[in-house]
Formats: structure tokens, sequence, C-alpha cells
């Protein structure tokens, strides 16, 4: 398909702008789904959750681990899921 091919609206379908947070499209009327307690209460379960993953890891691997340890391995798992949904949720 060549330029001469697209119309006009297809060009502006493929050059309209985007939402930072909600990465919708920009129109008029544009609102993005879920407030700031949403997306609060995501961020702080992925952090929970994240933390359980990395407690339970260590858990796995030593009988009776040390509380620095235990403390460490959460807060990496919390890290580290908090870096995976923004890699997946395509926001920067």
């Amino acid at each position: 398909m060549s330029i001469t091919d697209i119309t006009d609206n297809q060009l502006i379908a493929t050059t309209m702008a985007t939402c930072p947070k909600c990465m919708g499209f920009l129109t008029e009327n544009h609102k993005c789904p879920g407030g700031v307690w949403t997306r609060v209460s995501k961020a702080v379960l992925t952090v929970l959750i994240g933390g359980g993953v990395g407690t339970m890891a260590v858990y796995a691997l030593e009988e009776r681990p040390v509380s620095a340890l235990v403390l460490a391995s959460a807060a990496l798992g919390a890290v580290l899921a908090t870096a995976v949904r923004q890699a997946v949720g395509g926001r920067p």
C-alpha cells in the first residue's frame, strides 16, 4: 500500500495523539478509565503481591532465613513486580 492509496481519514486515525495515562486516543470527550484511587490501589496491590512472592521464594530456599534477607527479598520482589507491571502495561 502506497501513501497515495491512503485516504485523509486513515491518515488522521494513524497520527492521532494518545493519552499518557491510559494510552487511549485523545478525542474531545476523552476521559481516562478509572480514577486516581484505582491506579493507586493497583500499584499497592502489585507491590504487596511482589513482596509476598519474594518472601515466599526465600522461605522456599532457606528453612530459617535471617530477617534482613526476608526484607531484602520482599523489596526486590516488589520492585520487580512493579517493573513488570510497567513493561506490560505500556506506561513509562
